[in-house]
């Protein structure tokens, strides 16, 4: 169930107990969004072998200016951040990126949460489609996303995997 639980920027439902509940994310989240990115991403890190990836390395204040204008999700549970997802529009696409569980949290279904409120926000924003990309060695991810109903649509030679979903109401 996707409920927005009060924010000081924008109030909302009362979240439903021991269910987390999903709002926008704001630019004051970017203190824990970034702590959970990094430990989300550190497994990533070792499939890859990159201690240097940009989830990794981004700073603060780089992220909270991304967070100014954004289409992302936070995944909430009581006071604690337990998931983000960071997107924005470009023309009718919504381009989706850094889906970030806590550790402890994954396998409990939040990136499916988190991934039907920011298509949500999409759709509202008028975007058409969403798009993301994960590596070629992060089977969990891919999973994820084929099962949301992502199609690839390109392999980089890379290894990066495109994937794209129509965002039909």
């Amino acid at each position: 169930m996707i409920v927005n639980p009060p924010h000081p920027d924008s109030p909302g439902e009362t979240p439903v107990a021991d269910s987390p509940a999903v709002r926008p994310i704001h630019p004051d989240d970017a203190g824990e969004v970034l702590t959970i990115q990094r430990a989300a991403f550190a497994s990533e890190a070792l499939i890859y072998g990159d201690p240097d990836m940009p989830p990794l390395t981004q700073t603060l204040p780089e992220l909270e200016a991304e967070l100014v204008e954004n289409l992302g999700c936070v995944a909430v549970d009581g006071h604690r951040i337990v998931g983000a997802v960071r997107a924005r529009r470009d023309g009718e696409l919504l381009l989706i990126g850094r889906l970030a569980i806590a550790p402890d949290q994954q396998g409990a279904g939040l990136g499916t949460l988190l991934l039907a409120a920011v298509e949500q926000r999409g759709r509202e924003a008028g975007a058409t489609e969403a798009e993301l990309f994960t590596g070629g060695l992060s089977e969990a991810n891919q999973r994820l996303y084929e099962r949301e109903g992502y199609h690839r649509t390109e392999t980089t030679a890379d290894g990066e995997i495109f994937y794209r979903k129509p965002l039909t109401a």
